[in-house]
């Protein structure tokens, strides 16, 4: 472990001897523009008191130039890492002189130039140790202070801090900008943004004061910028939780800008959130990705109360903020966001996420023990942050709405600004609750696992709810019965059970064609349908009403597949029958999704050719039959694309229609992004050329335009070209976090592993030098994305035992990805030799 990786107990005892009072951050961005120019100027000024003689601040930079100790001059003492500080007394002010790094992976400081215009625009994104790559610091959550920024830039762009701005002055090259000083935060959630970005202005107005609001983006980007409606939610937001919590927003303003090659959906920093570009719609877009943005926006802003007022200790607790943010953005969707169906997409996509995550040999505990800054790192997971949200969603249903936000409401006023553990919140609601949530904390919360429930019929008739794994459940089962082709729901049956089997008292199978448990999405559990009610689903999915109930049927459906118990070709059988009478545009997708995952991963290989085909034929009948200019049209149109990567049975067709040389469906939006997924699916499987692709780009000569030009030339189905894309993934080091994803994306279009099936292992013996050189995300992505899909475990089981002393992270990752490489060996061998 190099001193760049932080550990639990030392950075503890490093609080218990520091009190970190206020920290000044100068930042020089005046050459951003310059290519040429790799660094900037950076200085921090800490006060502090200290019970210890020396400490060390974290600083992953170019150099450091000078350390002061309270007025003098000390030798500079640095590993590249830590900077060790002397020398100290009771009160201190210590200021380091340093130099920066520019990063084009996404962390730290992030450069980017855009390609439109050659304007260059910078943002910061730390999370979770990561402000120390541009200004020395103490980088750890326990340690906050009050910041003061100062920023010099271009005279002409827009600059901003978590602050507002208090000061402005002219300086050579150009401007100084002075920001308000912050109340008490960890570092990382401190930020900067700074370049030529759009900006749309408004405001909140609240019951005593008004936030200023701001949207802003690139200015290539600011036609396609739709401000009003994320204003708008905005608003409804700060509304919905300055009520729900008690507690006035504390922040100031609220900036929220879009940025550029950003390896997160957003980040929750205070008075500057930060998103993805992704949520700036260029094209057409589905209701389902308006909630989703929805989602993210007010995801974000309860963090500015759970995880930026009163936020963790250590890493250990991240949960106490990414799983309630995770559950309020559900809520607060359906509460105050106008997405009604929220909790819809949640049962689909978000307890999904959760559900493959806690099957993986890594799983952990939502309270989980993080004994450094890489494991860190790598628990931004499906445990923390949704099934962390679904186990709150229990709690809310065991201890009732109100008490829960009471209990939040406690937590805010005696922690505000501090910083807590988990006996902390689970006080408070106890407080306001008044049940003891001991047994359901040790239950939910400090154990790993989902279980599977399902719903046994005995040969009298009798049903019994049976589940491994057991956890105490509140649920309900519900019952449909076929009526003239349509399952009509009989009475549910609400039950509490706790052990391997619970009887369904008073109730018997008689007339019952589907036993749903957990209906409405309550518990946190795997679903297995008996045959009986797969059948029933099978027949007559959608003609459900509730379309949580639905959501439950086809995360069941899904589940069985990737266990190997519902074959491949059924599913998709299942998919092409209900998603094109599906209402729920989410669920489309999913299901699509789902549909063409099986096809690629599960299939057995004899078979993988004609079900891609018959899937690609599904979606060409079904992109033709949607209701002009919907959003199923478009969800349609998307999944030919992924389908056409694999099977070329409509590549003529779909040429025609880019070409303009054939008609497309009536309201079909050929957006840019759309016309590129069809590029890059044609050009994977020869029926698109470097000409083509070249002028596409000519045509949209945007940043995205650039990254799916790179794609579609990497993923043409030659072996030369694909191996030379694999290389350059690993040794081109100027490939930006974006560039590389969308390299690799390339090199594993269409799953033609024949093409780099020589490379496995080289792909192995490259994996440790790589998490030694690049930083974790760079490595990450390589280590994940060129993970070989080979037809046995022999290579990575030989990387495993020979490289037990290798970096817990890396294990992480590959232990991992073998799990899914079992999985999908496990499936394709269990798929019935006649379908």
């Amino acid at each position: 472990m190099t001193s760049a990786n932080l550990t639990r107990d030392e950075t503890a005892a490093r609080s218990g001897a520091i009190r970190l009072d206020t920290v000044e951050i100068d930042l020089d961005l005046r050459d951003a523009p310059d290519p040429a120019t790799d660094t900037f100027p950076t200085t921090a000024t800490l006060t502090f008191t200290a019970t210890a003689e020396s400490t060390w601040l974290d600083f992953l930079g170019a150099a450091v130039d000078s350390v002061t100790v309270n007025g003098a001059a000390r030798d500079v003492e640095w590993d590249g890492a830590r900077l060790h500080i002397a020398g100290l007394a009771a009160h201190n002010v210590v200021t380091v002189r340093a130099r920066g790094r520019y990063s084009t992976s996404g962390e730290g400081l992030h450069r980017f130039r855009d390609p439109v215009d050659g304007a260059v625009y910078l943002y910061t994104q730390y999370e979770p140790a990561d402000s120390r790559r541009v200004y020395p610091v103490f980088e750890q959550p326990d340690m906050k202070a009050r910041w003061r920024f100062t920023v010099s830039a271009p005279a002409d762009w827009q600059i901003l801090s978590n602050g507002a701005e208090t000061a402005r002055e002219d300086v050579p090259g150009g401007v100084r900008v002075g920001f308000a000083e912050t109340l008490p935060l960890s570092s990382y959630i401190t930020s900067v943004a700074a370049g030529p970005y759009h900006r749309v202005d408004g405001e909140w107005r609240g019951a005593d004061r008004t936030v200023p609001l701001g949207v802003l983006c690139r200015a290539s980007l600011a036609p396609h910028l739709d401000a009003d409606e994320i204003l708008e939610i905005t608003r409804r937001g700060l509304e919905f939780f300055e009520n729900a919590f008690a507690y006035p927003y504390p922040w100031g303003k609220y900036d929220q800008i879009f940025v550029p090659e950003y390896n997160l959906g957003a980040m929750e920093n205070p008075g500057l959130v930060t998103f993805t570009e992704g949520y700036v719609f260029r094209g057409a877009s589905t209701a389902a990705q308006h909630e989703g943005r929805a989602n993210t926006i007010l995801h974000e802003m309860a963090h500015m109360w759970f995880g930026d007022l009163v936020t963790m200790r250590w890493w250990d607790d991240l949960w106490l903020k990414e799983s309630f943010a995770d559950f309020m953005g559900a809520h607060a969707a359906v509460a105050a966001g106008g997405f009604p169906d929220a909790w819809v997409t949640f049962a689909s996509r978000r307890k999904g996420w959760a559900y493959v995550q806690d099957q993986l040999p890594t799983t952990h505990p939502i309270v989980a023990d993080i004994p450094d800054l890489e494991a860190a790192k790598l628990n931004f997971d499906g445990i923390t942050y949704a099934k962390g949200a679904s186990v709150l969603k229990q709690l809310v249903a065991f201890v009732g709405e109100e008490a829960f936000f009471r209990g939040a409401q406690r937590y805010f006023a005696d922690h505000a600004f501090g910083n807590t553990t988990l006996p902390d919140l689970l006080s408070a609601l106890e407080a306001e609750s008044g049940r003891d949530l001991t047994a359901w904390g040790r239950a939910w919360l400090q154990t790993t696992g989902v279980s599977e429930i399902a719903v046994e019929r005995d040969t009298a008739g009798a049903l019994v709810l049976t589940q491994t794994d057991p956890r105490p459940h509140r649920l309900t089962c519900g019952l449909f019965t076929s009526v003239d082709g349509r399952l009509v729901p009989r009475p549910g049956l609400e039950l509490d059970a706790a052990d391997a089997r619970t009887p369904l008292g008073g109730v018997t199978d008689a007339g019952i064609d589907l036993v749903l448990p957990n209906v409405d999405d309550r518990t946190y559990a795997k679903v297995r349908l008996d045959d009986r009610s797969t059948d029933a689903a099978a027949a007559h999915l959608s003609t459900i009403e509730d379309p949580v109930a639905r959501a439950v049927i086809w995360a069941s459906l899904w589940n069985s597949t990737r266990d190997g118990d519902l074959p491949v070709a059924r599913l998709v059988e299942i998919v092409s029958a209900h998603a094109t009478r599906e209402s729920n545009v989410a669920l489309v997708g999913d299901a699509l999704a789902h549909a063409d995952v099986a096809i690629g991963r599960y299939a057995a290989h004899d078979a993988r050719g004609p079900l891609a085909d018959a899937w690609l034929e599904t979606c060409w009948v079904a992109l033709w039959a949607a209701e002009p200019g919907s959003d199923a049209q478009l969800a349609w149109a998307r999944a030919l694309g992924t389908a056409a990567a694999r099977s070329a049975s409509r590549a003529d067709d779909m040429r025609g229609i880019l070409m303009l040389s054939a008609p497309a469906p009536a309201g079909l939006a050929l957006d840019p992004e759309l016309r590129w997924a069809w590029l890059i699916a044609l050009t994977a499987t020869g029926h698109a050329s470097v000409a083509d692709a070249d002028a596409e780009l000519e045509s949209d000569p945007s940043a995205q335009g650039h990254i799916a030009h790179r794609t579609a030339l990497a993923a043409r189905p030659d072996g030369t070209v694909r191996r030379t894309a694999w290389h350059a993934a690993w040794d081109d080091e100027t490939l930006t976090n974006d560039h590389l994803a969308a390299t690799i994306a390339g090199v594993r279009a269409g799953d033609r592993r024949d093409l780099i099936a020589g490379l496995d292992a080289e792909y192995f013996s490259r994996i440790r030098p790589v998490w030694a050189a690049r930083s974790i995300e760079i490595a990450r992505r390589l280590v994940v994305g060129l993970f070989p899909s080979a037809d046995s475990l022999v290579d990575v089981d030989a990387w495993l035992a020979d490289n037990q002393d290798a970096p817990a992270a890396l294990r992480r990752l590959v232990i991992e990805q073998r799990d899914g490489l079992a999985r999908e060996l496990r499936v394709r061998a269990a798929q019935p030799a006649d379908r």
